[in-house]
């Protein structure tokens, strides 16, 4: 596979980033990069990063293989991941991954007939108090059941995305991979495009009700620069 002139000008920029001596840092995002090109980090993906941070092939595979975000096989628009950790599970989770894999007649990790959806089951998708909670391109919906995880990946499959229960509207996997190797969405309508969620803020709600900080804080401390005196 050759890259694009467009994916090697981002390479350069992200390698760009970390200092001198420290470039293999940009590995992550690099992985990111090719999978918005490819869909997934291929063979061809890992030489291409191993060739821009002087690393060996083998030194990338490794990292590319210790993350899940990384797919190692051409993976679909619309990546579903559902929770089915403890939580989730025992909440309906097992039961929406169960209906989804029915519906859509693949299981984990397998992608449909017309490249459009990915199915995942998810460790831990760090929304217990939304549960059950699935993703797609990362971005979350909350409180699904069998029924309404069904209906979302219906309308996916009709190119009508709906909107998250929190966060900016979808996008396709391969361009929240450009977002995932550092560079922002231009989309007029991603930034603060939904609500936060209200569980979340919860705690802060009551703080401040109550009139309670943490000790000695102080909201309008400076956030020293690197370098600056200490």
């Amino acid at each position: 596979m050759t890259f694009s002139e467009s994916t090697r000008e981002r390479a350069q920029e992200i390698i760009a980033r970390y200092p001198e001596g420290r470039q293999r840092s940009a590995l992550l995002p690099l992985l990111h990069l090719v999978q918005s090109e490819e869909g997934y980090v291929s063979p061809a993906g890992i030489a291409f990063c191993a060739s821009l941070l002087g690393a060996t092939k083998a030194e990338v595979a490794a990292v590319a293989t210790f993350y899940t975000m990384y797919k190692r096989k051409p993976t679909g628009e619309w990546l579903v991941s559902v929770c089915t950790n403890t939580m989730c599970g025992t909440l309906g989770g097992d039961a929406a991954y169960q209906a989804l894999a029915e519906y859509l007649g693949v299981g984990h990790n397998g992608t449909t007939a017309d490249g459009k959806i990915t199915l995942e089951h998810a460790e831990c998708l760090a929304a217990c108090d939304y549960a059950p909670v699935m993703t797609v391109n990362y971005e979350y919906f909350d409180k699904v059941t069998s029924d309404s995880a069904v209906d979302l990946v219906k309308r996916l499959q009709a190119d009508d995305p709906p909107q998250p229960t929190r966060g900016g509207r979808l996008c396709r996997f391969k361009e929240m991979s450009v977002q995932l190797a550092g560079f922002a969405d231009e989309r007029a309508e991603a930034v603060a495009d939904g609500p936060p969620g209200d569980h979340t803020l919860a705690g802060s709600r009551l703080a401040e009700r109550h009139g309670l900080s943490v000790a000695g804080f102080n909201p309008e401390t400076p956030i020293p620069a690197k370098g600056d005196a200490k």
